[in-house]
């Protein structure tokens, strides 16, 4: 009977588990976390390896990420989720388990008490192991859910040397290192090793799961350095030991496809892949330094890019003028900024705001970040002789309504966008300047004419990225006079007493900080700054004429915003080096 019963029992565990696959597969469907078309590559690979549950397939071939997973799992099941850091810094020491039971099944105790032992498992389906663990103990297993890289680093914790994840990558490193640098083809064989591709997996892993938008890998006389960018801010994170220094370089080259034999060269590249679910498109960069080459990896994620103004920052307000230049049939609207404070993000929203079937437009970029359906955009190759100047004289031959151009670097390429802008076309572009003013002034010291300028230039935006405070663990605080005084803040809100926000750190943003918003200003060039650009003004008077006209800065926007609980004026103060 018993020999009937068990099969039975299998099957009903299979059906049951089948079920909940299919359950959490439709939850990450409808959250956005999955694409359709992946679940249906799933599903085909599924029918060939029956063997392997549908969700564990998910995060084998990167379609899901294990976070995804593990939190569909936890509110299915309504099973509490554990992050493997806020776990007990030993394990429950009545609980003896075999540490290879641990590591195939992947499972950790993490509390005990009379009757219960607590168990952290990465798939709260798999009955045998809660009860081979019930059955060793002889009490009732409570389950909590956790990701199973988490919960190996845990396990390794408790019962090994203590090594993370990294460290035990770089155990499996030692003795590699020998052939020297200078033999390509040892470093084509070490950058090919298993522990090799494991470590820059992790790192990279690591950099997505903590939103971080570069990563950066630099080498020093007895280290090697990790940076990731998280919010644009820098952050210092576990490294691999220098002597790996060679193999990982080596590694990402080759992905990049890049030249691993010149290394007194700077080099760039590209790498696509799939990491957590998500298509990313990584632009490397490689330079010479002291003691090897220096990379920086910027990290761009397709589906998280949010073409939207009021995502951006907009202010209702504000978005009212900045469509009024945009609508504009013909002309030159500018964004300013340094690198990395948003102006391209800002540019293709305003193309996705107009981009409609009567709008032909044409873009010519370095690098084309985002792939925008309907427009036709063209990267620049300067090695063969397509820069910005010489694909601009081929575009105005195809009869755009439009026209992107990545940035304004030379006076050339400034006389063509102001050609372009006199034969009837809209011309968007960016310019590396502090403030909007100072755009025009800009251009002047370029060589552009100042009758040019003021016939084809509609309007200039400036901007810069602060980080967003995360509302849901920002405390609200009464504003010192002192503080009050010194940005004069009653100019800015009726509210008394006036409160402030700074940022508390939780488990979801352990800086208190959650992704980025813009502060801006945007000026419109009407006749009195026209008259001013024609006297060859500088750029303290056009914004003092600009601001008579109501023109808010990015300074006074970001007080504004602070105020509104969206940033900290420390924030702002940081990126405007207001006083």
């Amino acid at each position: 009977m018993s020999a009937i019963v068990e099969p039975l029992q299998d099957e009903a565990a299979r059906v049951q588990a089948s079920a909940l696959d299919e359950d959490i597969c439709q939850f990450l469907l409808r959250k956005g976390r999955l694409k359709e078309t992946d679940l249906v590559r799933a599903r085909r690979v599924h029918e060939e390896q029956e063997d392997v549950g549908l969700v564990t397939l998910l995060t084998r071939l990167g379609l899901a990420s294990e976070r995804d997973v593990a939190e569909a799992t936890s509110e299915l099941l309504e099973l509490p989720l554990l992050a493997a850091k806020d776990a007990p810094e030993v394990p429950p020491s009545g609980v003896q388990l075999p540490v290879r039971f641990l590591k195939q099944f992947h499972v950790a105790p993490i509390g005990e008490d009379e009757h219960t032992v607590k168990l952290l498992v990465a798939d709260p389906q798999d009955d045998y192991t809660r009860q081979a663990v019930a059955l060793a103990t002889g009490r009732k297993v409570e389950c909590v859910v956790g990701l199973r890289s988490e919960i190996d680093d845990l396990i390794e914790r408790y019962y090994g040397q203590g090594r993370s994840a990294m460290g035990t990558i770089v155990e499996n490193l030692a003795g590699e290192e020998g052939g020297g640098e200078d033999d390509v083809e040892h470093l084509r064989d070490l950058a090919s090793e298993a522990p090799v591709i494991r470590l820059v997996n992790l790192v990279r892993q690591r950099a997505v799961e903590q939103r971080a938008s570069d990563i950066h890998i630099e080498p020093f006389e007895n280290r090697l350095k990790v940076r990731y960018r998280i919010d644009g801010v820098l952050h210092e994170v576990e490294s691999p030991p220098a002597s790996s220094t060679a193999a990982v370089i080596s590694r990402i080259k080759i992905m990049a496809k890049l030249n691993i034999a010149e290394r007194r060269l700077p080099q760039d590249g590209r790498i696509m892949l799939r990491v957590q679910g998500k298509e990313l498109d990584l632009r490397v960069s490689t330079i010479p330094t002291s003691y090897g080459e220096s990379v920086v990896m910027r990290i761009l994620d397709r589906e998280n890019v949010v073409l939207d103004f009021k995502s951006l920052g907009f202010t209702d307000d504000f978005l009212q003028r900045f469509l009024g230049v945009l609508e504009m049939p013909h002309g030159i609207m500018l964004v300013t900024g340094p690198t990395g404070s948003g102006k391209t993000t800002t540019l293709y929203t305003a193309l996705s705001k107009i981009n409609t079937p009567e709008v032909k437009i044409i873009t010519v970029e370095d690098p084309v970040e985002y792939q925008i359906e309907g427009v036709n955009q063209i990267q620049v190759k300067p090695q063969i002789g397509l820069d910005f100047s010489h694909a601009l004289r081929s575009i105005v031959r195809q009869d755009p309504d439009v026209i992107m151009i990545g940035e304004m670097r030379d006076l050339e390429t400034a006389k063509i966008a102001i050609q372009s802008a006199l034969t009837g076309h809209l011309v968007l572009s960016t310019l590396h300047t502090n403030n909007a003013a100072g755009a025009v002034t800009r251009l002047l010291d370029m060589g552009v004419d100042d009758y040019l300028l003021c016939s084809t230039v509609n309007g200039v935006l400036g901007q810069r990225l602060v980080r967003r405070l995360d509302r849901d663990s920002a405390q609200r605080y009464q504003a010192l006079p002192e503080v009050i005084e010194d940005h004069k803040l009653r100019q800015y809100t009726r509210h008394d007493p006036i409160y402030l926000w700074k940022p508390m750190a939780s488990e979801r943003s352990p800086t208190g900080y959650l992704g980025r918003t813009t502060i801006m200003e945007f000026l419109v060039m009407t006749d009195p700054i026209r008259r001013l650009v024609m006297q060859h003004a500088d750029h303290n008077k056009i914004e003092a004429q600009a601001r008579e006209e109501g023109m808010r800065t990015m300074y006074e926007d970001g007080i504004a915003k602070s105020l509104a609980g969206l940033t900290t004026i420390e924030e702002v103060l940081r990126v405007t080096q207001e006083t």
